[in-house]
């Protein structure tokens, strides 16, 4: 049995794992980094380009960021979170391909106009308000108006094309927002890491177990597979981050941390409709976000997406949510039943009362055939044709489901760290916005497990060398966020 001894050993080759390594790689090169990656190859599942949509969550044009009250007022708190975060990803970035001068940013992120786009008076009324509210804001100062057809028809043609008179359409729109390829940026950080770090990549090795190490000393050994073959690993690691997707829940209830008691998940399936017709994709140049039907869930928001990946656009229209009993592409039909622990129990059976409707809905949405699918696409792009559009299965998503007092348990859309008191382990759950917000995620494990290294000079300076904003405000410091927003167009090309 091989044994390995590394400093940091992180279970999943996707963006939040690549992210953390490249970050306590710089803070600390001389460091041991061990991933570990079940598939042949890293960025296989949610990572993967096309099984996300690529957005760049920025707040811009996700509508249920920004939900109106009882009064019709509408919160714009969460979209600024999550501005903000995403503004720390594009900083990361921006200092890489600063630092690296054969590294050229359009091989992972381009500029796509972020547009969110409702018909019908009701609907144009919220979105005025949230315009309204929206734009006072610094952060979101650039953001555009428009609901005469002029204007709507230069911002996306594709949609105005065919359409009728009523409803009327209003549209606001950003036209510095981005096209992420996460899957290309994960393997961009994977290489460098390779070429320049103490980073060890084991593929094709499945963690079949972990506990604390014997002898007193925080410190984890993980049981590891090596495939094909039987060939097994141990992996001796003070530190573990679990980022391997739905999996991390499973190897959560695994390493037997007090703090993954009560913790759950609900896995949803999601599928595409997309264009590669060069005719009909060079029409349409932006990411139009519009509202959730009632009783989806907020992954199932649709939006009509360029997407380019390895230099090529598409069009992606969707996603079609489903349910699934998968907590990966790659996984097994028993993951949910897997998952199910005597101390989850009560808040699964919670969760699940209080959202019957919700899976009723996703197994109707799973049923949907081809001609029903374009019934919701000719909604956006009223001249769509069937034959001009296939259908392509995106990744899988586990959602939270955690202890509630109130309903026993209760089903969470969002982005959750779970950590062990002593620091020496963390597991990411959860999904939206999810790799836009890599960089502010992992910042937080750093927090979490590395408190007093992340209290040095050593490592503060360093921090600050790569993200200019960090241990300031970009909600609150007008002048560092249009500072830091010009510095963050210019490196990645993003600018108008």
């Amino acid at each position: 049995m091989a044994s390995i001894q590394a400093d940091v050993t992180l279970v999943g080759g996707g963006i939040m794992s690549a992210t953390l390594a490249m970050l306590l790689h710089r803070l600390n090169p001389a460091w041991h980094i061990c991933m570990i990656e079940q598939l042949s190859d890293v960025a296989q599942e949610s990572s993967q380009a096309l099984h996300n949509a690529g957005t760049g969550h920025a707040g811009y044009c996700e509508l249920n960021y920004t939900p109106p009250d009882s009064q019709g007022h509408v919160d714009i708190q969460r979209a600024l979170e999550i501005n903000a975060a995403f503004e720390i990803s594009l900083q990361f970035w921006s200092h890489l391909v600063e630092s690296d001068p054969t590294l050229d940013a359009s091989t992972f992120i381009n500029r796509v106009p972020h547009l969110s786009a409702v018909w019908g008076e009701q609907n144009i009324a919220f979105l005025k308000s949230r315009y309204t509210a929206m734009k006072s804001h610094p952060l979101f100062a650039s953001m555009q108006w428009a609901d005469d057809p002029h204007t709507l028809q230069q911002w996306m043609p594709l949609m105005l094309a065919g359409r009728a008179v009523e409803p009327k359409l209003a549209a606001t729109r950003v036209a510095h927002g981005s096209d992420v390829n996460f899957g290309a940026l994960t393997r961009t950080l994977i290489h460098y890491l390779q070429q320049h770090g103490r980073f060890e990549l084991l593929t094709n090795t499945k963690v079949m177990g972990l506990h604390p190490s014997h002898g007193g000393k925080k410190s984890w050994t993980l049981k590891a597979r090596k495939q094909p073959g039987s060939e097994t690993l141990t992996i001796e690691s003070p530190f573990v981050f679990l980022g391997a997707g739905g999996s991390a829940l499973h190897l959560l209830q695994k390493s037997g941390i007090k703090e993954a008691a009560g913790y759950g998940g609900f896995p949803v399936s999601g599928q595409w409709l997309i264009c590669q017709d060069p005719a009909i994709v060079q029409q349409h140049h932006a990411k139009v976000y519009s509202l959730a039907p009632v009783g989806a869930p907020p992954m199932s928001v649709p939006h009509l997406d360029t997407r380019i990946i390895d230099g090529k656009p598409s069009l992606l229209f969707g996603p079609y949510a489903g349910f699934t009993t998968r907590f990966l592409k790659h996984g097994s039909r028993l993951d949910l039943v897997k998952s199910v622990k005597p101390n989850n129990l009560k808040s699964l059976i919670g969760a699940g009362t209080y959202n019957l409707e919700l899976t009723k809905y996703l197994v109707k949405e799973a049923l949907k055939n081809h001609s029903q699918r374009m019934e919701s696409l000719t909604e956006f792009m009223p001249l769509a044709r069937p034959e001009d559009w296939k259908l392509a299965h995106a990744g899988k998503r586990v959602q939270i489901i955690k202890g509630c007092h109130q309903k026993w348990g209760k089903l969470e859309f969002g982005t959750e760290i779970v950590a062990a008191e002593d620091g020496s382990l963390a597991a990411l759950l959860g999904a939206s916005p999810g790799a836009s917000v890599s960089v502010k995620t992992m910042l937080d494990v750093l927090v979490r497990c590395f408190p007093q290294q992340m209290q040095s000079a050593a490592w503060q300076d360093k921090l600050k060398a790569m993200i200019p904003s960090f241990g300031r405000s970009l909600i609150t410091d007008a002048e560092l966020s249009a500072q830091v927003r010009a510095y963050t167009l210019d490196r990645l090309k993003l600018s108008v």
